[in-house]
């Protein structure tokens, strides 16, 4: 079920403890840990997910007419398709059939991200989700923290013609993500947030974040 019909808050977690769990899924030391709770809404949203050619056990698990090139990737970079209802092909009886071989894209999938961002999310079952969440912030780092992910998701969306070309993505997931891996540039002290580094600093940020596709 995608229990896009609930209303009430949803516990997102302390602030910087979400942020660090979701820098380690990044850099792929972990999973994200999200509280689904039998939520299947960023499953049923008519999704493309990548997968790389490493991935050899999602692959073998998957049948290969549902998989197509990923356009601007690299060769054996493929991509998992939706049906006619815009539900992955792999979720049968509202559950994932290969959970424990499930992409890497879906590993590190944790919609709290849009919340962190203000980034708006553009599939409807995902927003109806992502607008219940609710972070605590115990301490001002946490505060601090969100507010300089929020200034480095509107500060991309504003400079994106100043910055590197095609450093900022246009796909809103992907857009906040980056918010996040370069949100320490906004950050102008350990109570403080810089709006506009410029674009030098936020440039520096973005390539040394970049990662090589496997």
């Amino acid at each position: 079920m995608t229990d896009a019909k609930g209303t009430e808050p949803l516990p997102a977690g302390d602030f910087a403890v979400w942020l660090a769990g979701l820098d380690a899924a990044i850099r792929g030391d972990t999973d994200s840990d999200v509280p689904c709770d039998g939520c299947t809404a960023c499953c049923t949203a008519s999704q493309f997910v990548h997968i790389a050619p490493s991935e050899t056990d999602t692959l073998a698990r998957i049948p290969r007419q549902l998989l197509f090139p990923a356009p601007g990737a690299p060769a054996g970079h493929v991509l998992l398709g939706y049906d006619e209802r815009g539900h992955c092909p792999m979720l049968i009886d509202n559950r994932c059939s290969i959970y424990e071989d499930r992409p890497r894209t879906c590993r590190t999938y944790d919609c709290r991200v849009f919340p962190a961002t203000g980034v708006d999310v553009d599939k409807p079952g995902v927003a109806a989700r992502t607008d219940r969440w609710r972070f605590t912030h115990p301490t001002v780092l946490d505060q601090v923290r969100h507010d300089a992910c929020v200034a480095a998701a509107n500060y991309l969306r504003e400079h994106r013609g100043e910055l590197p070309d095609g450093a900022v993505p246009g796909n809103p997931t992907q857009l906040a993500v980056l918010a996040v891996e370069v949100h320490d540039a906004f950050r102008g002290g350990d109570a403080a947030v810089d709006p506009d580094p410029g674009v030098e600093a936020v440039s520096v940020a973005i390539l040394r974040r970049r990662r090589t596709p496997e």
